[in-house]
């Protein structure tokens, strides 16, 4: 047995220690992997049974965190013994603490940790036998280590509690947004059963248009302010119409599917929402660095963690903002066009209506803020069960408040609001997504675009690559012709071939 000192207890080592309690622990631990790993193996067959492709990459996307996690874990576990022999002076200890220390408590072993986090310690406890050594290994040589045991083990739960909360307020967040989008089917079945074939054309003065109506606000510089200012408040009550949902499904599929006017945009706008779910619920390499950073400049008297909880909600307002003004900008284009219009309103998606040209720069975003609100509530549920909500880290209970508060706004404005914003507005950029194709079509789709590259590249080579355009393009529209049928046959007539590819 390894003896304390100071009136510790002796920390058991794994050869002084019962077989049955080894077995009984190794039991429970195993036992509760193979829960959760059956659960999702069996998630995962459900949603593949039912063909939700895009939820099960996003499963799979969830299995790859945890993978991450595992290594992170086993990086950790077993490059502490390492850490703790990396020495350094006792002076730069002293400096960008989160918590401030008592001069007496600077000679004793908490000192050592609070280099990363205060108090972290707790009273001396070790979590392996020997983990005294390192320190005596500095000891030695007049320093301190670079990080104490106990500090590499709360490090460890903080970046795991981390990633867990992010995957579960991600999804959270489009469990809500998605409730609140399937309320818009009743429009879209509406729609189809007052879709008539050829119904008079009736001329119809522009601002006669309920859609103009909401969302034009006239011509100069004055105006301009104005939209803005309805944009920014729009987003906090009735985010998306009727009228809103009925004109932009309409610009949609004259621009991308004018052959078919029954085409069920709101099946496709769900089915792109969850193919870009993928993306959100994981963390991405800069959302690491963000991580770091944070943790960097949680120093003592700064208010690191009550100042950031802003960025995300500026954030999340900019955008809601800026999606409500692109359905301004598509109004605008009209009214500013048009002082009367045949038959019905018909927007024209493109990209110049969102920033940099490009939609997705949307989506980027909405993943930073559901991370960095993700992070907020982590880092606090983590010092509550760590340290009490009395530990210095915690700062003003005020500040506290203020931070829970901002999170709960986040994600009910983000869920309700913005979220089913994005789904809807960012299908008027200028091109489709993949999901306006079933899952067969896709892959035939994936298949002939590969053969089509082969033979290019192959024709390339021998010299001809200018033949090789020529004679692709008739093949590529010919095994559009055959998917696309294949697609809506039995529900339209001939669908329009000249479809442009995200």
């Amino acid at each position: 047995m390894a003896g304390g000192e100071g009136g510790e207890e002796p920390n058991i080592l794994l050869e002084f220690t019962p077989t049955w309690i080894v077995a009984a622990v190794c039991s429970i631990i195993i036992f509760i992997s193979l829960v959760a790993e059956r659960f999702l193996h069996y998630l995962g067959k459900a949603l593949k049974k039912k063909n939700q492709k895009p939820l099960f990459e996003a499963l799979l996307k969830i299995k790859e965190e945890l993978m991450l996690l595992g290594f992170i874990s086993l990086l950790l576990t077993v490059s502490q013994g390492a850490i703790q022999k990396i020495c350094i002076p006792e002076g730069w200890t002293n400096h960008m603490l989160p918590c401030k220390e008592e001069l007496e408590e600077a000679a004793t072993t908490e000192h050592f940790s609070s280099a990363f986090f205060a108090s972290v310690l707790s009273g001396g406890r070790r979590l392996l036998s020997g983990s005294g050594s390192g320190e005596e290994f500095c000891q030695r040589k007049g320093k301190v280590p670079l990080l104490s045991l106990e500090a590499t083990h709360q490090l460890h739960i903080f970046i795991f509690v981390l990633a867990i909360s992010h995957v579960v307020f991600s999804v959270l967040t489009m469990l809500l947004g998605g409730a609140k989008i399937r309320q818009w089917k009743h429009w879209e079945g509406s729609i189809q059963k007052e879709a008539v074939g050829d119904a008079p054309r009736k001329v119809t003065h522009v601002h006669q248009f309920e859609f103009i109506r909401d969302h034009f606000k006239g011509i100069g510089k004055d105006s301009l302010i104005h939209s803005w200012l309805h944009s920014f408040v729009k987003q906090f009550y009735g985010s998306v119409t009727q009228s809103d949902y009925t004109t932009m499904r309409l610009g949609f599929i004259m621009t991308h599917c004018r052959g078919n006017p029954k085409f069920d945009f709101h099946r496709y706008m769900v089915r792109a929402m969850e193919a870009d779910f993928k993306k959100v619920v994981g963390i991405s390499w800069y959302l690491w660095i963000f991580v770091v950073i944070f943790l960097l400049l949680n120093v003592n008297g700064w208010h690191t963690y009550f100042w950031i909880a802003f960025i995300p909600l500026l954030l999340l307002l900019a955008v809601g903002t800026k999606l409500e003004h692109v359905i301004t900008q598509l109004a605008h284009e009209v009214a500013e066009k048009h002082s009367a219009i045949e038959g019905d309103l018909i927007v024209k998606p493109s990209d110049d209506h969102f920033w940099f040209h490009r939609p997705r720069v949307i989506l980027y975003l909405i993943h930073f803020i559901l991370f960095q609100n993700a992070f907020e509530f982590a880092f606090f549920f983590w010092i509550l069960t760590t340290y009490g909500f009395n530990s210095c880290i915690m700062d003003h209970a005020g500040f506290i408040i203020s931070r829970l508060v901002i999170g709960v706004i986040i994600q009910l404005l983000c869920s309700y609001s913005t979220l089913p914003l994005y789904a809807i507005v960012t299908q008027m950029g200028s091109s489709f997504k993949k999901a306006i194709f079933d899952e067969h079509v896709q892959e035939g789709l994936v298949g002939w675009a590969q053969k089509v590259k082969r033979r290019k590249g192959t024709k390339m080579g021998n010299g001809s690559a200018g033949s090789s355009h020529s004679s692709a393009e008739p093949y590529v529209k010919i095994q559009m012709q055959k998917l696309v049928g294949q697609k809506e046959e039995g529900k339209s007539g001939d669908a329009d071939t000249d479809i442009r590819m995200n």
